[in-house]
């Protein structure tokens, strides 16, 4: 599991609880109006929506099942994968044979493709196109999966100031002669959507974008 991920979310949200609860002495019943049900649908809501209206679904899909690598260590070492290199090029030193019986422990899948492609006698220059072009692809793929991510952080805060607007209408429709008591709630729905867009994206998504 990767410590940084998971130490940083619970600092970040601990810290903002901690300012909250010191601007209230530390009375946790003041805090009961920060969570809003329909600050936080329109955020989410309006989120989700944008964005399987700007991507496919299996590609809003598969984003959300790669959240597990943000809080998961790195599938790859860069130490691992230059051992896994150096010992290749020692059984390669040793004959043909000794790398097509060495292929067999090697983990990384690149690896043991671009090794098999050696056994079978292929050109440098072909082999160094073929791993070449599979890196391109998945790290288009992966940019892309990222990108998603990051059109989230930037559709939250623009829904929130959606819910903002909603709130004033409201609150402005009351002072014109509606129930006047009625102004407070709708202030609160029009601020807490804005702190719901801007800390969702903020803690959430696009620091998950960066990871990816």
């Amino acid at each position: 599991m990767d410590i940084a991920t998971i130490v940083g979310l619970i600092m970040g949200v601990a810290l903002i609880m901690l300012a909250m609860l010191m601007q209230t002495a530390f009375d946790t019943a003041q805090l009961g109006p920060f969570w809003e049900p329909s600050s936080m649908m329109i955020v989410m809501g309006g989120t989700l929506a944008a964005t399987a209206i700007g991507f496919r679904l299996k590609e809003i899909l598969r984003v959300f099942t790669l959240i597990k690598f943000v809080v998961t260590k790195p599938k790859y070492i860069m130490s691992d994968l230059v051992n896994e290199l150096i010992t290749s090029a020692e059984a390669n030193k040793k004959g043909p044979a000794e790398l097509e019986n060495h292929i067999t422990n090697v983990k990384t899948p690149f690896i043991q493709d671009g090794l098999t492609f050696i056994v079978n006698g292929i050109k440098f220059d072909d082999l160094k196109a073929i791993l070449k072009q599979r890196e391109n692809f998945r790290y288009k793929r992966e940019s892309h999966e990222s990108d998603l991510m990051k059109t989230l952080g930037t559709f939250s805060p623009a829904f929130g100031m959606v819910g903002t607007l909603i709130g004033l209408v409201f609150m402005l429709f009351n002072m014109g002669g509606g129930d006047p008591s009625a102004m407070g709630p709708a202030m609160a729905v029009a601020l807490l959507t804005t702190f719901y867009g801007v800390g969702i994206a903020n803690l959430i998504f696009i620091p998950f974008s960066e990871k990816l």
